[in-house]
């Protein structure tokens, strides 16, 4: 057993790129990720698995079509599998998702913004 703790402020000062998550921790068939976002993502879902954002620094808003959930420093919440989101930030935010391993960023979409899975810091 490994006793080494993972510092998430440490770990986020070590990349600058936004929605771009990269993973600190796995537990079973789930990952820990670290991600700066900022602007707009686009609507995806994730038909097969629950997503969690935790937000570490900053505020977010989660839009769904039919209403949206706003989270600051300290909140989350858990995106059931199947329902179409989009994740927002007017500014910078810091957040950890917590998710299946293998899980694309864009859900069943393919474009500039998916991000490449396994990537850890």
């Amino acid at each position: 057993m490994k006793n080494k703790k993972i510092n998430i402020r440490k770990k986020l000062s070590k990349f600058n790129d936004h929605w771009n998550p990269k993973v600190v921790a796995e537990m079973n068939d789930y990952q820990f990720k670290l991600a700066k976002i900022s602007g707009e993502f686009i609507w995806h879902q994730h038909k097969s698995t629950d997503e969690v954002f935790y937000v570490v620094e900053g505020k977010m808003i989660i839009e769904f079509r039919d209403g949206k959930v706003e989270l600051s420093k300290g909140e989350m919440f858990v995106v059931p599998k199947g329902v179409e989101h989009k994740p927002y930030a007017e500014k910078e935010c810091h957040i950890m998702l917590i998710e299946q391993r293998g899980v694309l960023n864009t859900g069943e979409v393919k474009n500039e913004l998916t991000a490449i899975n396994d990537n850890w810091i």
